[in-house]
């Protein structure tokens, strides 16, 4: 029989095409499924950064994260658990798919919170997540699958993100538990960034209040050094903050003119130099600096001896100082432009230098007393200086003989004397003076540092 006319035998390409198409076609939906999977979770994982840095609003975005922990995961739900601050677990926001069942879910779940409140200096929260499974197992029972992750903001426990599934067949691949802590670590970004922005907020309303504050205190200094007929004035005041306590002020005292102002003639009333230094800087500085030049502005409208002023307002401030524990150094004179003579008083302030235009020579004007505050029956003394023409007093706090270098040295009040002589002798008025004793001290700190301490000049000088 010929060849062609042989019967055929059956192939089994039909059943071997069958046996190969069938795993391709299901590796093919199995890729395709993943792909589906880490496309949906790309997209929620997209969606919740982008709410991360859209909302302003911390709870809004909370309030995501249950959701997104159960999609990412698809689990039956999710809650987020914080701390209080009195270490009371609360249950901050719930997510369950089955509504009808939500309402029972969650008030098992507070009710396993409760149970639980995380004392300071106890034993580590890491313990409190066993007692909150162990909880949630006894009231939502012993099958449910959990799967729970630190909320943890600058290494400190804030809460616990819990997963849950009542799937018996449901396993927490490593998959899982990574997405899982990536949506506990944008919830505690979250909870960081709301802090931040608080603390920001609260740092603005300071900035704002110092501003004020050092607004007020710069109104409440002179604005320019009064008219003494035979006498110039010039002053600065440089605070190291915003708010200083350094305080000086000029002060028409009006009780005592040598004649009534008549035609032709000039008033004669003394004149009120003080100057002043609050221990410490800052605001509580600022505050009892303010303070104390009200008080000082009525003592001295009573007419009362610059001893008598530095007692009465020793005595009437020191109940508040002794409550603040601050003390006030403070200097104070009374200028008679009719005679040249400068009455004065000290309560611990550095003595002002007097520079001799006779003599070319320095010297300190100083008596005998306590700083204000700190004993309420303090006794004062009181001194006077014959000044002659061309003599300049300057009051000074101790910011400047204090200035230190970067290598620690302090200016001294040694240095500050030499400069201060050879400011009388060579400077033209009390302003150039000032200028140059202020770059003195510059020069010797750096130019590019900052004095630690409020610095503090006033310069008079007789014409």
């Amino acid at each position: 029989m010929p060849v062609s006319q042989l019967p055929s035998q059956p192939t089994d390409n039909n059943s071997s095409t069958a046996t190969d198409v069938t795993p391709v076609v299901a590796l093919k939906e199995l890729v395709a499924r993943l792909h589906r999977e880490q496309n949906k979770i790309q997209d929620l994982l997209s969606s919740l950064g982008f709410a991360l840095r859209s909302f302003n609003n911390l709870n809004q975005f909370l309030e995501l994260i249950p959701l997104m922990a159960t999609r990412v995961t698809d689990a039956d739900g999710s809650a987020l658990f914080l701390y209080k601050p009195n270490g009371q677990v609360r249950l901050e926001q719930l997510h369950w798919q089955d509504s009808r069942q939500r309402k029972n879910i969650r008030k098992a779940l507070e009710i396993a919170s409760s149970q639980i409140t995380l004392m300071p200096n106890t034993a580590p929260l890491a313990n409190a997540t066993g007692i909150m499974e162990d909880q949630m197992h006894r009231y939502l029972g012993p099958d449910v699958q959990i799967f729970g992750t630190a909320i943890l903001v600058k290494h400190t426990e804030r809460g616990w993100l819990y997963v849950l599934s009542r799937d018996p067949e449901y396993s927490w691949t490593e998959t899982r538990q990574k997405l899982v802590r990536l949506v506990a670590d944008q919830t505690a970004v979250a909870i960081e960034n709301d802090e931040l922005a608080v603390e920001l907020r609260k740092k603005e309303r300071l900035d704002q209040e110092l501003e004020i504050g050092a607004e007020i205190q710069r109104r409440l200094l002179p604005r320019q050094c009064p008219i003494i007929p035979g006498a110039v004035l010039a002053a600065r005041c440089k605070p190291a903050n915003r708010v200083g306590g350094d305080y000086y002020d000029f002060i028409a005292t009006n009780h005592n003119k040598i004649q009534p102002k008549t035609k032709g003639s000039t008033e004669t009333s003394r004149w009120g130099l003080v100057i002043g230094d609050v221990m410490g800087k800052g605001v509580p500085a600022g505050l009892i600096m303010t303070m104390m030049r009200g008080m000082l502005r009525g003592e001295v409208l009573h007419g009362n001896s610059p001893a008598g002023i530095l007692q009465n307002l020793n005595r009437v401030m020191y109940a508040d100082l002794d409550n603040s524990q601050r003390f006030v150094t403070l200097f104070y004179s009374e200028y008679n432009p009719h005679n040249r003579i400068l009455s004065y008083s000290n309560a611990a302030h550095n003595p002002p230098l007097w520079w001799h235009a006779a003599t070319k020579t320095v010297s300190r004007l100083d008596t005998l007393g306590m700083l204000i505050g700190l004993d309420a029956n303090s006794q004062y003394e009181d001194a006077q200086a014959q000044l002659e023409p061309g003599d300049t007093i300057i009051y000074y706090t101790d910011g400047l003989t204090d200035a230190a270098a970067a290598g620690g040295d302090r200016f001294d009040e040694d240095n500050f004397v030499t400069s201060f002589n050879t400011a009388c002798k060579y400077c033209n008025g009390p302003q150039e003076i000032v200028d140059y004793l202020f770059d003195q001290v510059q020069q010797f700190i750096g130019a590019d540092r900052q004095n630690t301490d409020d610095m503090t000049l006033v310069v008079l000088q007789i014409l």
